[in-house]
């Protein structure tokens, strides 16, 4: 009984504590439950305050924005007062102007009647319409204001002619003053001395085999006649020329003569003058301070050692114009190192081949933009001639540069007869004038003396017509340097002492 007392006991103490532990958990439960309720009513008025103050602010700035925009809409409302009030104003003065042009229309149509009615009266009057008035009263005018004018162009002429001579002067004589320059002549033949007359026979060879050998491989006309210890080589290409010169010269002194040697000292020859010829080349563009020229240019420059035309010596008139075109740069103050290179270039078609047909300018101008020179330079080359317009100052130097060597005292000389049909054009373009009588080129025809009939030209004519000659003769002739005309216009009196 004791142990079922126990167990039973054991047991009602289990239950008395489970459910004191259930109300326990259930006080424990309802104060966590409170406690939440807590945190939530405070987070909730806190979140509560937190949307109420951000609400007031917005409400804030939605009020700012508002007196914003009704500042806006009066500034607006006065803007559409003031454009009203300015269309208004307008139309005002439309409808003033509209008034005004309908009076001066009126007043133009009134005018209009009234020159009608004078020109009527002024044609009664004078017995001429108003063309014919028109045309006396040019023509008065023209007569009197032709002497005036005639004058006045004369005088600006006069002053800028003075003026220009004066520059000129100063430029060119500083750029001559600082170049020298040799005489020349024409070469178109070269001697070759013979130590016997028996070297002619050994010469020609049996039935010329060998002279016709040498002057195939050579391309020169080789002449043996009569004059004593020489034979003479003649060729238009210098560098032939030479080639042959020298191989003859070392036939002689080996003495052996004959097709294969011919051919195999020419061959030889060739390629020393070759490397003679670029030497040259190197050498003038060194001493002319011109860097990073193509190779085949400086074979070109000193092929032109052998060049001549009008018997001055191609290379020589070449340094000669870079010279003086680097002088008349630095006295321009531009690039005297491009002046110099397009000048000593400027002839280097002439030193191509004779089959290469056009124009020594042309040809020369398209070698040197084949070889990379400047467009600048090109032009210059291809201009200095005037065969096309210039475009830039360097094409304007590198011709008066040419024109200088070419035309000073013995540069070149010319055949009498295009000398005389030079003369003679020059005095045919002054006689063809009204009024001149006779004319009479001196000073071989660097000067042109015009003689007019006084009755036919006046004194201010004569300086007009000073000028026409002198612009036709630019336009119709070709000459080196410049023809100075002078018209002459004189009375003469006459009477015979008895």
């Amino acid at each position: 009984m004791s142990l079922l007392f126990g167990v039973f006991g054991l047991f009602f103490g289990f239950f008395v504590s489970l459910i004191i532990f259930q109300r326990k958990l259930k006080i424990l439960s309802k104060k966590i439950e409170k406690e939440k309720m807590i945190e939530l009513k405070e987070s909730f008025e806190k979140d509560k305050k937190e949307f109420e103050e951000e609400l007031k602010k917005q409400r804030k700035e939605l009020f700012i924005q508002q007196e914003k925009i009704t500042k806006r809409f009066e500034i607006l409302d006065e803007k559409e007062k003031e454009i009203e009030r300015s269309i208004r104003e307008i139309n005002i003065r439309e409808k003033n102007l509209l008034r005004r042009e309908n009076e001066l229309n009126a007043l133009k149509v009134e005018l209009d009647k009234k020159r009608e009615d004078y020109m009527k009266l002024l044609e009664r009057v004078a017995g001429m319409n108003e063309e014919e008035a028109k045309k006396n009263l040019l023509k008065e005018v023209e007569e009197k204001m032709k002497d005036k004018v005639n004058e006045y162009i004369m005088k600006i002429e006069e002053d800028a002619k003075v003026k220009a001579e004066e520059r000129a002067k100063e430029i060119i004589a500083a750029s001559i003053y600082r170049i020298a320059g040799d005489f020349v002549s024409e070469i178109t033949t070269v001697q070759v001395n013979l130590p016997s007359e028996d070297m002619k026979g050994r010469i020609i060879g049996r039935e010329g085999r060998n002279i016709r050998a040498f002057e195939t491989a050579t391309g020169v006309e080789v002449i043996v006649d009569d004059t004593p210890g020489v034979i003479t080589l003649s060729s238009f290409d210098g560098v032939r020329r030479e080639i042959a010169r020298i191989s003859l010269e070392r036939l002689i002194a080996d003495g052996r003569i004959n097709p294969a040697r011919i051919e195999e000292i020419v061959e030889k020859v060739k390629k020393e003058v070759e490397d003679r010829i670029f030497e040259e080349g190197e050498k003038v563009a060194y001493d002319m301070g011109i860097q990073k020229l193509h190779p085949e240019l400086k074979k070109l420059i000193g092929r032109l050692k052998f060049r001549y035309s009008y018997g001055q010596n191609v290379l020589n008139h070449s340094i000669e114009v870079a010279r003086v075109a680097g002088a008349i740069a630095d006295e321009l103050g531009v690039d005297s190192r491009i002046a110099k290179r397009a000048a000593l270039l400027h002839d280097i078609g002439k030193g191509v081949d004779e089959s290469v047909e056009g124009a020594h300018a042309e040809i020369g101008a398209n070698i040197a933009k084949k070889f990379g020179e400047s467009e600048v330079v090109v032009h210059a080359i291809l201009s200095h001639h005037e065969d096309v317009p210039f475009k830039t100052v360097f094409d304007y130097i590198i011709s008066a540069a040419d024109a200088i060597s070419a035309s000073r005292p013995g540069a070149r000389f010319e055949s009498v007869e295009k000398y005389i049909e030079r003369i003679e054009k020059i005095e045919e373009i002054a006689s063809s004038f009204q009024g001149v009588e006779r004319a009479f080129a001196l000073s071989a025809g660097r000067e042109l003396r015009v003689l007019v009939n006084q009755e036919a030209v006046s004194d201010e004519d004569a300086g007009i017509l000073a000028k026409e000659i002198a612009r036709r003769i630019e336009n119709e002739v070709s000459y080196p340097g410049m023809v100075k005309v002078v018209v002459i216009r004189e009375v003469r009196k006459e009477e015979v002492a008895k």
